[in-house]
């Protein structure tokens, strides 16, 4: 499709940041939110962008957003994810961290805890909380991805298959509607799986951008979680999965600042 000089700018900020928004696009182009809302149903029709609720999203299908881009997306559910998780992992327990910027907002929330051992693929997870004597931090081997200082491979996941842990936090890319747990790395899935594998209690974390992204390679199910948290679940069928197979679901926004327990 042919792009208008703003659509074109649309277009590189949804690709540079992995998501754009009504307001912040009003204001920054000095337009009504309606003319930016044409903008993005045009370019959604067009299938360059794909719309989510006040905005749209950097289609993603065999690569995923860049890691800066990941951070600065939904920062605020993230933290409030992240809290919420830690909460859930008490003093005096073995727990894995995954790669993932929810996850390492998880490893950002577990810095008051006590006598923790930490089991981690993830470079920044693992320089965040080393500094913190009653955290033991025990980092993988394998090969340092660039991208986001992820450590995958064979070496990663004979690694994590040493231990057995009290809990599991993982994160993914994208969710579907049938439950599938989805990534983009079959190096990184395939840590995932031994995560999962390995650990007494698996603890899934996700904003809700997730279930509007797609991703090729299957990590698992959500069936295979005990626990998942997530800002808001607008997925039906993602709720009924969770209540037919014991998953309990816990949602950091209601409405009200508080946290809805689906338990």
């Amino acid at each position: 499709m042919l792009f208008t000089s703003r659509q074109a700018e649309i277009m590189a900020l949804a690709k540079a940041e992995g998501r754009v928004l009504v307001d912040e696009l009003a204001t920054r182009f000095a337009v009504t939110p309606q003319t930016i809302r044409k903008d993005l149903n045009d370019l959604c029709d067009g299938k360059a962008l794909t719309r989510i609720h006040g905005g749209a999203i950097f289609p993603t299908g065999n690569e995923n957003v860049k890691y800066e881009a990941r951070r600065s997306m939904a920062a605020p559910e993230k933290q409030a994810i992240g809290r919420a998780a830690a909460a859930l992992i008490p003093d005096n327990s073995s727990l894995f961290i995954n790669i993932g910027t929810t996850t390492e907002a998880v490893g950002e929330a577990l810095t008051d805890h006590k006598e923790l051992m930490v089991i981690t693929n993830n470079i920044n997870v693992a320089n965040r909380l080393r500094v913190f004597p009653s955290i033991e931090v025990v980092i993988a081997g394998g090969v340092v991805r660039g991208s986001d200082g992820g450590i995958v491979g064979e070496a990663a996941v004979d690694f994590i298959r040493q231990f057995k842990v009290d809990f599991a936090v993982i994160g993914v890319s994208a969710i579907d509607e049938d439950g599938a747990l989805l990534d983009f790395d079959y190096r990184e899935v395939k840590v995932a799986q031994a995560i999962i594998a390995n650990a007494r209690h698996v603890i899934l974390v996700s904003d809700a951008s997730k279930f509007e992204r797609t991703a090729p390679v299957r990590i698992g199910h959500i069936s295979q979680v005990h626990t998942f948290i997530t800002d808001h679940c607008p997925v039906e069928s993602i709720r009924r999965i969770c209540a037919e197979n014991d998953v309990h679901l816990l949602e950091t926004r209601d409405g009200d600042g508080g946290i809805r327990d689906d338990r």
